[in-house]
This record gives structure tokens, sequence and C-alpha cells, in this order.
């Protein structure tokens, strides 16, 4: 940057010197012209007494005129000396900056590249994923993925890529590599290994196939992660952020009548700014329902709700299309719900704040309860509901394969395009709305919440479904059962008990 800066200089004072040069010349040829004047300078022929005293009169003012210029000529240039040789002999000092240097190699020490780190317990350890290039083998898989898997999100697959590429170019570096050293491609990468850690950043160790058999090539990469920075601040008031709960509904009244308890207490009594939605299919239990509406509406002094009835087949899309659409007033805050779902007053507000018009749609991954037939079977009774909704490993699982449950404002609903109306009965319609904001501007908030849950519930995967919607209901119904744990119990409880009645024998033998 300063070379630059010296090289304008010096181009300015050399357009000085020549515009100098070139007014000095000019003199001197004034001063070499015979007082028959010249016509090349502009000046008069002198023919006579007057024109002779017009031409002195004229080269006397013209000679003022150009000795003014180069005067100022000369000045200029030597202020532009004085000002050069200033900045050369004290260049602008660097700008201040962190040591970015020191705090990388920090960064290094940290993600135990050099050295290993004393931990507590064998849980403390941060395991490393594995990869090629096809495959991600993964620890951490949840229930959408697999423990071998392609990456199919563009953030990781780039990632990866990126790190191959980044090893690839520091091996065929013409520095390190010699003169008869064949050139490294991608297909030399074997396989390697990366883990990341929220604090530090992410490790990659790559291994290549080496110049001959038996023999690798090793490269440790890291990608250390920045100080946090402040990216923005805000005031958020939620008093007046009223949130339409849609709920659509065929039969199921005692369901219905257990929703209803929650709404009162987690909607009426404590949040206070809800308005329900109920959509009916048929007819069916419909007074039944409609009574319970009406028996919390008077008991609760509850007026902001609506109920709409719909005949034909139950459509869960359609019913929370209609809901949505039906809604008059201003833009308004819509939660779709089942209504086997469980929430507190606290995931009301949750709801509000990951959702903006306009800009953000929340997706929360709910937990999903097992059956507490199974999960509390050796206890003389089931605990309360209330006191089933714990999350553990052993009540239950965070639903990340379904997308029902979304809270998003009316407008971006409206102008998404709502539901695939053609998709009929159970599953499909929640994924399609979902890879249409994928696909849109907004910005999608999915994360697990723990005021969100999904009641377990027996499931009938009738034969009116297509083959795809069978295949995930039944899917759904094995996981809702237990955990593998558990499971394995009841599959070889004849095996325990026959060992258990082994064990007896052999203590009583022992007594006698």
């Amino acid at each position: 940057m300063v070379r630059r800066w010296v090289l304008a200089w010096v181009s300015r004072l050399v357009l000085l010197l020549v515009l100098l040069c070139c007014a000095l010349s000019v003199l001197y040829m004034l001063a070499c012209t015979p007082k028959g004047g010249d016509e090349r300078l502009g000046l008069p022929r002198a023919n006579g007494p007057t024109g002779k005293e017009g031409y002195q009169a004229a080269l006397q003012e013209w000679e003022e005129q150009h000795r003014d210029y180069v005067s100022s000529l000369k000045r200029q240039i030597a202020q532009l000396k004085e000002e050069l040789q200033g900045r050369v002999e004290q260049p602008p000092p660097p700008p201040q900056r962190p040591d970015l240097l020191a705090f990388l190699r920090a960064q290094v020490d940290k993600a135990e590249v050099h050295t290993g780190v004393k931990l507590a317990t064998e849980y403390a350890a941060v395991p490393f994923d594995s990869f090629t290039l096809q495959k991600v083998y993964q620890l951490e898989t949840g229930l959408t993925r697999h423990p071998e898997e392609k990456p199919v999100r563009k953030d990781k697959r780039d990632e990866l890529v990126e790190a191959v590429e980044s090893a690839v170019e520091a091996l065929n570096n013409p520095a390190e590599s010699g003169p008869n050293r064949r050139p490294y491609t991608a297909q030399d990468f074997i396989e390697g290994i990366y883990r990341t850690e929220r604090d530090k950043g992410t490790l990659y160790e790559l291994t290549f196939r080496g110049d001959h058999k038996h023999e690798f090539r090793r490269l440790v990469l890291f990608r250390p992660f920045g100080p946090i920075l402040k990216v923005k601040k805000e005031k958020l008031d939620m008093a007046h952020t009223l949130i339409n709960v849609i709920v659509p509904l065929a039969r199921r009244a005692d369901k219905f009548r257990q929703f209803m308890q929650n709404f009162r207490e987690m909607c009426i009594q404590q949040d206070g700014r809800i308005h329900l939605t109920v959509v009916y299919f048929g007819k069916e239990e419909m007074n039944e329902v409609k009574g319970i509406l009406e028996n919390t509406s008077r008991a609760a002094n509850f007026r902001n709700f609506t109920f709409i009835q719909l005949n034909g087949e139950f459509s869960r899309g359609k019913g929370l299309d209609v809901g949505a659409r039906f809604w008059k007033g201003s833009n308004v805050l819509l939660f779709f719900c089942d209504v086997d779902i469980y929430f507190t007053s606290e995931f009301l507000n949750t709801c509000r704040l990951n959702t903006q018009p306009g800009k953000k749609v929340f997706y929360p991954v709910l937990f999903s309860q097992y059956n507490p037939g199974i999960i509390y079977g050796h206890h003389d009774a089931i605990p309360p509901l209330e006191q089933q909704l714990v999350i553990k490993k052993e009540t239950g699982f965070w639903r990340d394969f379904g997308f029902g449950m979304t809270c998003q404002y009316r407008s971006d609903f409206i102008n998404i395009g709502g539901f695939d109306l053609d998709i009929k009965g159970w599953g499909g319609e929640d994924v399609h709305l979902y890879r249409k904001y994928l696909h849109s501007n907004l910005i999608v908030v999915r994360t697990p919440v723990r005021g969100l849950f999904h009641l377990w519930h027996e499931k009938r995967c009738v034969d009116e479904l297509t083959p795809e919607q069978y295949k995930m209901c039944m899917q759904s119904k094995a996981m809702n059962e237990a955990s593998h744990g558990q499971l394995g119990m009841l599959v070889f409880r004849h095996e325990i008990e026959a060992h258990l009645r082994k064990q007896k024998q052999k203590a009583s033998s022992r007594k006698t």
C-alpha cells in the first residue's frame, strides 16, 4: 500500500517537472525571438512604430503572465518534494489489530492437536466422525439419520470437500514436494476423521496413499472458531401477540377432552393471548366435542374460539388450511396442533419468539412419549400425566422425523401456497409444506423444545393409506412403543425369567 502511494506522488512530481520544462523552453524561445515577432508564439508582428509598440506591450504582458505560472509550478514542486520526503522517511504505522496468529495457535493447542487433555470421565471425550469421498460414519444419528450415510446437507458436503481439496493442495505444494514426486489428487484420499468442539473449531485428520505400498501421507487441518461477536440486539414485546391454535379433528372426543384440560390451564389461565380454532370432519361425536368446547367456554369465561364443521373424509392438511384461511382479522401467528399434543405456557412464548412475519417460521422438534404401559409396567400404577412428561432416554425420544407441529404467521402460510390439498389421510402434507418453506427465502428455525410433548396413543394404520403413507405409519408405530432396551427386555422376557428361576434354585440348594 505504501509503495502504491509513493508511485502516485512521484507521478505527480514528474508531471509538474515536465510542465516547468515546457514553460522554461517557451521563455528561452521568447528570449531568442527576433523583434519582428513570431506567429508560432501568438505574438503580433511589428510593422512600423505602432506595430512595434503594440508588439512590445503584448510581449511584456505575456512574459509577466508566464513568469507567474512558472513560479507557481516551482512552489508546487518544492511542496511535493517536501511532503514526499517526509512520507518516505516516516511510513504510516500498520493498522492496529489483535495478534491473530497467537490466537490461532492457542485454538490449535486447545483442540488437542499436539497433546491430549485430562478428562474427568469417559463421557467427556468428544468423539470423531469418520468419512470417505462417498460416505460419512457418524455416532449422533437421531431417528432420521443413519450410522452410514451420504451427506445430503450442502454445508456439510461442502465442508468435507473443502477439507480434502485443501489437503491435496498442501500435498502438491512445490516447496514441500520434490521435483520428481507425482501429483496428488482427491482419488488418493483414503479416509478421514473429524470432530467439532464449539468453543474451539473443527479438527480434521486426513489420510492419503503414499508413493509406495504401505506408505501413507497424513495431514492435520484445523478450522478455528473466532471470538464471539455481537451481531444484533433486540427488544421484543410479545404482550399483544395472539396465537391462533388450529386443531383438525375427527371423532376422538375422549382425546379432545384431555386436550381441553391442558388448553384451559396453559392457554386460558396462564397465557391469555390465545384463539382456538377447531376444524371438525363429519358429524360422528361432533355434538360431544362441541359440548366439551362450550363447557370450557362457560367455566373459564373464554370466548376466543371458532368451530368449523366440514363434511367428507378427514384430511389433516385440508383442516389446517381451512382453519388458517378462515381467520378474518389482522395478520395472526398460527400454531398447527394435533389433539394428542401437550404443551406448556413457556412453549407458547417460544413459539412467539422464533417466528417473524416475512422472515422466520418455527418448526419445533417435540418430545414423543413411549407407551406408559411398558415404561411403568413394573410399577404398581401408572403415574399421573404431569409426572410422565420427563425428558429422558427411557421415557421417549425427540421426534425429529415429524414436521406437523409448527408456528408461522398467516401471511407467510398464504404466500407460500398453504397445504397440498390433494394429499388425503395421514402423513405427507406436513413434509410438503416444510419443503416449500425450505425452498423460500424465509429462515426455518428447527430445534428441540422442552415444553412440547406428543402423548402416546395406539396407532392404527388403515388399509386406505397409500403404500408410502402406510410404510410411514408403521415406522412411526414401531418407534412409539419403547426404547431399544425396553423392547429387548420384552423380547427376552422368558429367558430372563428362566435365568431368575435358576438363580433362586441355586440359592435354595445352598441353604439346604
